[in-house]
């Protein structure tokens, strides 16, 4: 008789243990499947597993309290089952050691809690668990049936239990869910294309252009254009000659036409316009003929709507406003185009003189216009928030006046250094040093990394 109640206990101690991994495997399942993924499983199969996995999941909150509870059932049924078995084998193998009987049976009965616990930790939880991580959708199409079922038998006690949680859930400020987003975010997008490519499931150009184009919208007119101090302009007085050659200097096509003052910009030519005029009327054809009309954006304008905007201007060029309503800058459809691909060259373009950022020996060459949010990726520099959007209008805050060639600055210290110093025990800092100068812009900085000990040496710090 002992022994068939033996056999019993071993094999009700399986099947409950299956059915903690059922139950287990259903709840990782379902909480692992994208909408899109059960949508598409249902029109492709359009079977009875598929239209469980899809009914449970639009009512995840009560399935997944249903599996909640047949976990807790399952395993406290396991444990009530066999660990008296387990502590009676363990019993006499403790008083064969030598163990009294006062101290053998509660030992025992430790012993085969844990040996219980371990087991249906092991079989009932983690391999049904990482088995449902691995393969989500065949797993839910296996397991959702039979839990469904189980919910239904235990409908209204789920319900309650449910209705419960909610309840507290609701009194800490939080609204429950019953089914998990699907949507996500721009920062969970550029995650995800972050972890695919250091995966290899992406690759790097095609990572880079993805993660650029999520961030596309969270730039500004300000941050796309071209500064208003390296705008070439034509003046209304200036002919269709002035245009080409004009053209020929800088290598640019379209040009903004001013009545005196980039302020006053009436509209915009394109070196087309001087080739459509006839050879003998270019010398006396003025810009104010030919200028068209570009519209104005504001500076604040997000990336989205500026890139509308570009596209839907004859001239694929627009003005760019302050607040007070001077002009900032401009930006072209180049402009857009770069911020998602990367620096664009054609054959006119002197791709070695016009790189952003460049590896020499000592550090990084880098323009004076280059973005201080771009440092990081660029450079490794994190340059702390300030009244400024370049490199070279964080040198000047740190120098306190307009630079000249051949200045050397220590940039600000960050947050970041701080860290890495923490981390490493190392820390660093980096230096400027101005290479050329365009007016009273910077035009070309060499960026420098530098020790602590080194920079206190050659600051004096």
């Amino acid at each position: 008789m002992d022994i068939l109640l033996n056999v019993v206990a071993v094999l009700g101690f399986i099947a409950l243990t299956a059915g903690t991994g059922l139950f287990v495997a259903f709840e990782f399942a379902l909480t692992g499947l994208e909408r899109s993924t059960i949508d598409a499983d249902r029109e492709s199969s359009a079977d009875a597993a598929a239209d469980s996995v899809q009914h449970a999941h639009n009512k995840l909150s009560f399935h997944l309290s249903g599996a909640q509870l047949g976990i807790t059932l399952t395993t406290l049924a396991t444990g009530f089952l066999t660990e008296p078995v387990l502590a009676g084998y363990f019993t006499p193998m403790l008083s064969w050691v030598g163990l009294g009987e006062a101290a053998a049976r509660p030992t025992a009965l430790i012993l085969a809690l844990i040996v219980a616990t371990a087991l249906s930790m092991v079989y009932g939880e983690l391999v049904p668990k990482n088995i449902a991580i691995t393969e989500p959708l065949a797993v839910a199409r296996v397991t959702a049936r039979p839990v469904m079922v189980f919910n239904w038998v235990f409908h209204y006690f789920i319900q309650a239990l449910n209705a419960t949680a909610n309840w507290l859930v609701k009194k800490l400020g939080i609204e429950p869910a019953d089914e998990l987003a699907s949507a996500r975010s721009p920062q969970e997008l550029e995650a995800l294309v972050r972890n695919s490519a250091e995966q290899g499931a992406l690759d790097e150009s095609k990572a880079v252009i993805l993660e650029s184009s999520l961030r596309f919208g969270e730039t500004s007119a300000e941050d796309l254009m071209t500064p208003r101090s390296t705008i070439v302009s034509l003046d209304v007085d200036d002919t269709a000659l002035h245009l080409l050659a004009i053209a020929l200097e800088s290598g640019h096509s379209r040009f903004p036409v001013t009545d005196g003052d980039l302020d006053a910009t009436v509209g915009v030519v394109h070196v087309k316009d001087a080739f459509a005029v006839p050879a003998a009327n270019r010398a006396k054809t003025t810009m104010r003929q030919l200028a068209r009309p570009v519209p104005t954006l504001p500076q604040s304008l997000d990336g989205d709507a500026v890139l509308e905007a570009v596209r839907s201007a004859g001239s694929q060029i627009a003005l760019v406003a302050d607040e007070y309503g001077g002009t900032a800058g401009i930006v072209t459809i180049e402009d857009v185009v770069e911020e998602i691909l990367g620096e664009v060259w054609d054959e006119y373009d002197d791709a070695e003189a016009e790189q952003e950022v460049k590896r020499v020996i000592e550090g990084w060459d880098c323009s004076g216009l280059v973005r201080t949010d771009e440092l990081p990726h660029k450079v490794g520099y994190f340059a702390p928030d300030g009244g400024y959007e370049t490199l070279g209008g964080l040198i000047m805050f740190a120098l306190g006046r307009i630079p000249e060639t051949a200045d050397i600055v220590l940039l600000p210290e960050t947050e970041r250094d701080f860290m890495d110093e923490f981390e490493s025990g190392i820390g660093g800092r980096w230096y400027a040093r101005i290479l050329a100068m365009d007016g009273r812009r910077v035009d070309r900085a060499l960026l420098i990394p530098v020790t602590n000990e080194r920079a206190k040496e050659m600051f004096n710090l």
